[in-house]
Parts: structure tokens; C-alpha cells; sequence
């Protein structure tokens, strides 16, 4: 869930869930001032449609429509070739790849390379396929896997664990059409570097089809929107959350702990992100899987210490998904409906941010890369959202709150207290193992860095689409994040945050309508990456 767009959905539907570093009177004023246009912006990108006496997100049918037609149309490609994307990964095919490739760079040192990366750089591009990855993966995969599922669990029930797997499911081919599409017409300029991601795609894609101003526009619009997104949801939230959740669980006090706490993330995030992918690529490599050992590995020691119990966790998600309780809100539609949302929100498929990452991939086989970024929805809904939702069953087992008793997205426990999000979440970390609740904060700590870098790069690919390329303008736009960095961990900007991650809802609208029309030149491009790897096992 979207570690970004977590904090889109907290606003919606519940009160704030973390503790907050205290607001002084310049921060209410700004609220006070910003607040209004953020209300608006965000009923606007929110507006829903009437379907079975239930309000629906247009932006939802909008990304599990597409999902659904791209795994039809390309031949459930999402599950036929998820053998194939593991093999990309794992580096099977390279050596196939740089034999027939058609271009061959020519240089030899990239201006901003760590030494250590310029070793193989035969052909097109600046990381591996796991890097590409890594670093996809770490702007996906947040607090929304933390916190909303337990959302997701407390409002619709088991039932709606279902759906989220079944979205994530579908969101894997949405990831594979914009990921190729992010290769095809990325641009690589004489020095090496690689710009990529919805904005290229929609006008260079668009223009081939003869739609020159609707794709400068749609192009444009998602620069603006990925750039505000950047700086808030990707950003601010992200290090506000991080700093209130150390200074609750060491009992900080004083108005200078969050912005010492977003000092020295600022000073972190600065030493990697001046270095530019490169360098991000690096580091990613190595957080997400270690974040993903604290957290899942966590996770999976809580599942298998109660693993007499996982076949009636099971029973649960499966029944309840189509039968849920009479408490349940909406019924079997509303099940279906959180579950699609957390989804949606969680893994940002449709929304094209992770084409950005995936475009500086080195290869010259778009499609290749297609097939990795399909492991994405997989690795954050299917696989960790669904261990969170396991834990939070197995917790509530002997019944500690019941399933759609909630208030304002909270849940009202037995005696009478009410808990949202990742208080569900630690709650249910803690009674299974004391201490743990330590653990998951690490994990905020790793999944808010992680996506801080991630989301770097991608508004400052944005940025350059928008201002142009050059050293003070690179400059210029990572001071300008890091002092949000500083800024998200010291006060509470409400609006700030709700108006910036509706925009990265905002991205769907642009990014779709170019996979609608574009999607014929990915399969002529699947077809050539899986005609090679065809005569490749011949041989």
C-alpha cells in the first residue's frame, strides 16, 4: 500500500493513526490557508461514481479495468511468464541480451558513476535488472503495507484480503505494459544518463500516433503532478512518520527531537541522492532486502509460531470474501471495494511511477524489463500486505475487535479503546512477541528512507522534463526535497500531505490514457524479448 499513498488514505478514512511532532502557530496558519484548495483538489481526483448503491473511485475502476483488460490481452502474462521475470532478474539472460543487442554505447565513464558501477555497462543503460527493481520496489513497498492493511482487515474483515491478493494479481500486468513502454522511449543522452518514465512515453509514444499536443499535454501534467508528489506524500509523510514514530517509542521530548530526527535523514537521504541513480541503485539493493528481512522475517516467525491455526486464517479470507459478517459495511461489494483500494494504493499500478526507476535499466529489450516490473504488485500486495493481514487474523482470533466496528476508520476494541492502522498492526506484533513493537519500528524507519531515495529520483526526472537538464538545476531541486525532508519530520502540514498524494492519484489519469493507446507496441516488443529467449533454450 502504498507506502506513498498510505497517507493519502489515512486522511480519508481515519483520524491521524501516528503520533505527530508538535504544531506550532506558523504551521495551523499554514494548514488554516492551504487546507480549503486541498479539500477541493482532493474531491476532485476522489469523485466517485454510483455502482450498486455504493460510491466508487473513478481512479479505481479506472486501474482495475485496465489491469483486467491488459491481463487479458496479453495472455494472463502476469502469471504465464512470472518463471521468465525471475530468470530476468536473476541475470540468466544478460549475456543473451548484450550478444544481440543492436547498440552499443560509447562511453566509458558516466559523470556521476560510484567507481565500483561502471564495470559492464555494454550496453544501453545505467543499473542491472535488480537494481531497477530494488529501487522500484522500495518506493512501492511502505507504511501502506503496514498500516492500511490493518485498515483494509478492521473495515472490510478477512474477506477483504481476497481481493487485495486478486488486485495485486491483475496489477502485475499494468506494471509490465508501463515498464516496457518506460524502456522503449526512454532517452539516454551522450554521457550515459537515461531519462525515462510517463512523461516520455506520453509524448514520444503519442506523437508516433500522431496525437503531438495531447501527448506534450498529458506528458506535461505528469511531471507537475510527480513533482508535487515528490516533495509531499514521497517525502514530508514519509519522514513525519519516521520521526513521531521514534520519538513515541523512546519517549522524546522537546520541539527540536523532530527536527533533529529530519536532520539527520535529510543528511542521509543527501549523501546518497546527490550521487543519482547510481548511487540510489546501490543502496536500495541492499535496504530492501534488509527491510525486508526485519519486517517480513518478523512476520513469518509469528505466522509459524501459531501455524495450527493458518487453515483457519485461510477459511476466513476465502469465506469471508464472498459471505462476510452482517457488520461488515456494504456488505460483499464494500469487501470487495477495501480490498481492491488497499491494492490500489499499496502497489501503484497504473500510476507509473515505477516506469521512472525501470527505465534506467541496462538493456535494449524493453519488454525484458517489463517482465521484472511485473514482480512488483507481486512482492508488495501479494506477498507482504498479505503476511500483514495474516498477523493482524491471527491476533484477533479470540475475537479482540469485532471485523467493521470501526469510527472514523478506527476500530473499537473490546474495552471500549479505539485503534487505526499501524497501532493495529503493533498491537498485534507485540502480543505475539514482546518487544516486537521495536521491530516494526525499524521497519517504518527502513520502508520511510527507502522511499524517500526512490521518490528522489523520481521527481527529479520529473523536474528535468519540466525545467531541463544541468547541474544547478539537479542542485536546485535536491535542496529544495531535502529541506522537505527536514520540514515533514518537524511539523504537521495536513493539507500539504492530502493535496500531494491525491496528486499521485492524480498520476493515473495521464499515465492510463497513454497505456490505452500505446499498449499495441508492447507486444510487438514482448514478442521480440520472448522470440529470442525462444531460440536462446532451442540452442
Amino acid at each position: 500500500m502504498y507506502r506513498l499513498l498510505s497517507s493519502r488514505v489515512l486522511s480519508f478514512f481515519c483520524t491521524p493513526i501516528f503520533a505527530s511532532p508538535p504544531q506550532n502557530g506558523l504551521d495551523e496558519k499554514i494548514n488554516e490557508a492551504f487546507m480549503p484548495f486541498a479539500v477541493w483538489w482532493e474531491n476532485l481526483i476522489l469523485v466517485e461514481i454510483p455502482i450498486f448503491s455504493h460510491g466508487i473511485p473513478l481512479v479505481l475502476l479506472i486501474l482495475i479495468s485496465g489491469a483486467l483488460f491488459f491481463t487479458l490481452y496479453f495472455g494472463f502474462v502476469n502469471i504465464r511468464h512470472f518463471p521468465t521475470a525471475i530468470q530476468v532478474v536473476r541475470g540468466k539472460y544478460d549475456e543473451l541480451e548484450i550478444a544481440n543487442s543492436p547498440l552499443k554505447p560509447q562511453v566509458d565513464v558516466i559523470e556521476g558513476d560510484v567507481v565500483d558501477t561502471t564495470k559492464d555497462e555494454t550496453h544501453l543503460g545505467e543499473v542491472n535488472h535488480f537494481q531497477a527493481l530494488a529501487t522500484a520496489v522500495s518506493g512501492t513497498v511502505g507504511l501502506g503495507n503496514i498500516a492500511m492493511v490493518a485498515v483494509a482487515i478492521s473495515i472490510g474483515g478477512p474477506g477483504a484480503t481476497f481481493w487485495m491478493i486478486l488486485a495485486g494479481l491483475l496489477g502485475m500486468s499494468s506494471k509490465f505494459v508501463e515498464c516496457t513502454l518506460g524502456v522503449k522511449y526512454r532517452d539516454i543522452d551522450k554521457d550515459g544518463k537515461v531519462f525515462g518514465g510517463p512523461m516520455y512515453y506520453l509524448s514520444r509514444g503519442l506523437k508516433e500516433k500522431g496525437l503531438v499536443r495531447l501527448g506534450k499535454f498529458l506528458a506535461a501534467l505528469f511531471a507537475m503532478l510527480c513533482v508535487g508528489a515528490s516533495f509531499g506524500g514521497g517525502n514530508a509523510f514519509q519522514s513525519n512518520q519516521a520521526a513521531a514514530q521514534i520519538i513515541e517509542r523512546f519517549g522524546l521530548t522537546g520541539e527540536a527531537s523532530g527536527s533533529m530526527i529530519g536532520l539527520v535523514f535529510a543528511t542521509l537521504a543527501g549523501i546518497v541522492i546527490i550521487g543519482g541513480i547510481k548511487r540510489i541503485a546501490k543502496v536500495t539493493e541492499k535496504v530492501v532486502p534488509l527491510m525486508a528481512i526485519v519486517y517480513v522475517g518478523a512476520a513469518l516467525f509469528i505466522i509459524f509460531s501459531k501455524i495450527t491455526l493458518l487453515d483457519d486464517v485461510f477459511r476466513l479470507i476465502i469465506t469471508e470474501a464472498f459471505t462476510p459478517k452482517a457488520t461488515i459495511a456494504g456488505g460483499f461489494v464494500g469487501v470487495i471495494i477495501q480490498g481492491f483500494r488497499r491494492a490500489a494504493f499499496s502497489n501503484e499500478a497504473g500510476a507509473g511511477s515505477a516506469a521512472i526507476a525501470h527505465s534506467a535499466v541496462n538493456t535494449t529489450f524493453p519488454a525484458s524489463e517489463g517482465l521484472v516490473g511485473l514482480l512488483e504488485p507481486f512482492i508488495d500486495t501479494v506477498l507482504i500486505c498479505t503476511m500483514t493481514a495474516t498477523v493482524i487474523i491471527l491476533f484477533n482470533m479470540d475475537g479482540v475487535f469485532v471485523y467493521g466496528n470501526v469510527l472514523d476508520g478506527q476500530a473499537i476494541m473490546n474495552d471500549g479503546s479505539r485503534l487505526g492502522g499501524v497501532n493495529i498492526t503493533s498491537l498485534a506484533f507485540e502480543n505475539a512477541i514482546r518487544g516486537s513493537s521495536y521491530v516494526l519500528m525499524v521497519a517504518v524507519c527502513l520502508f520511510a528512507f527507502s522511499t524517500i531515495l526512490s521518490w528522489s529520483y523520481y521527481g527529479l526526472q520529473a523536474w528535468k522534463y519540466l525545467f531541463g537538464r544541468g547541474k544547478w538545476i539537479d542542485l536546485t531541486y535536491k535542496i529544495v526535497f531535502l529541506l522537505f525532508t527536514v520540514l515533514g519530520a518537524a511539523i504537521t502540514l495536513d493539507a500539504v500531505i492530502k493535496f500531494s498524494d491525491a496528486m499521485i492519484l492524480a498520476l493515473v489519469f495521464p499515465n492510463m490514457i497513454g497505456l490505452f493507446i500505446l499498449f499495441p507496441k508492447v507486444k510487438d516488443e514482448f514478442g521480440k524479448y520472448t522470440e529470442l529467449i525462444s531460440k536462446y533454450k532451442q540452442d
